[in-house]
């Protein structure tokens, strides 16, 4: 299968002469459609940088990001917009929702920006909130509004699903249960899934882990046998 996703000698600095500060140092990668990848590393290694880079938010300072066959790193800004808007699902560890609208109103603002967008009654029930739709941020637990982040997320109909910590906020068994549903959205629905992330015990999940240290890629590795989140000790 064509990768979806293609680093080629990604650098990313900031400054400039002796102050020169590398985020990312000449990492390569493909990822293909459908995986379920997390990227871990400490604090510093790159990881918001490697996330930044994917989702359109910040661009390389050399090497080349491809999105399928299109090479995103030469993008202009507008294409760049169109390209958040549109292929890419963003998942943060806090929610940004918007606190005066329901959960159906907050997941509808996708249509506003793209005209794939799926039915909000639809992505709502697929994340279980099927009877909380009318309720407000401030009405729902955690869980709850972290899943309203990802149906967001989803009904925005994205090719790629960018996950920054998306449990960090959560308690163990609510955390367990997002990471087995965006289990389920990568091997039931195909999505692409890369969750970045310092939690080790999440390596389990995936079905391919980049270790990623001091901007650079320290080893990139398939697991045949990942397990369900729901059967983690956290």
């Amino acid at each position: 299968m064509s990768s979806l996703i293609s680093f080629e000698h990604v650098t990313r600095e900031y400054g400039s002469g002796d102050s020169k500060i590398f985020a990312l140092r000449d990492i390569s990668f493909n990822i293909r459609k459908g995986e379920f990848v997390v990227v871990l590393g400490p604090s510093g290694a790159g990881k918001s940088t490697l996330l930044n880079i994917l989702g359109g938010m910040d661009q390389a300072s050399s090497g080349d990001v491809s999105f399928g066959d299109e090479v995103v790193s030469d993008y202009s800004d507008a294409q760049l917009t169109a390209y958040r808007a549109k292929r890419i699902g963003f998942v943060f560890q806090f929610y940004n929702l918007i606190p005066n609208l329901t959960a159906y109103e907050n997941v509808s603002l996708t249509r506003e920006i793209n005209d794939t967008s799926l039915d909000p009654d639809e992505t709502l029930a697929d994340v279980g909130l099927k009877g909380r739709k009318d309720h407000f941020p401030a009405q729902l637990s955690g869980g709850e509004q972290q899943r309203v982040a990802i149906a967001r997320a989803l009904n925005k109909n994205p090719e790629l699903l960018l996950c920054d910590e998306p449990t960090g906020a959560l308690d163990s068994e609510t955390g367990a249960h997002i990471l087995s549903l965006l289990q389920r959205l990568s091997s039931e629905q195909g999505r692409t899934v890369i969750i970045v992330t310092h939690n080790s015990k999440l390596i389990q999940l995936a079905g391919r882990v980049i270790y990623l240290r001091d901007g650079q890629i320290e080893k990139d590795e398939i697991q045949d046998y990942p397990i369900d989140a729901k059967e983690v000790r956290w």
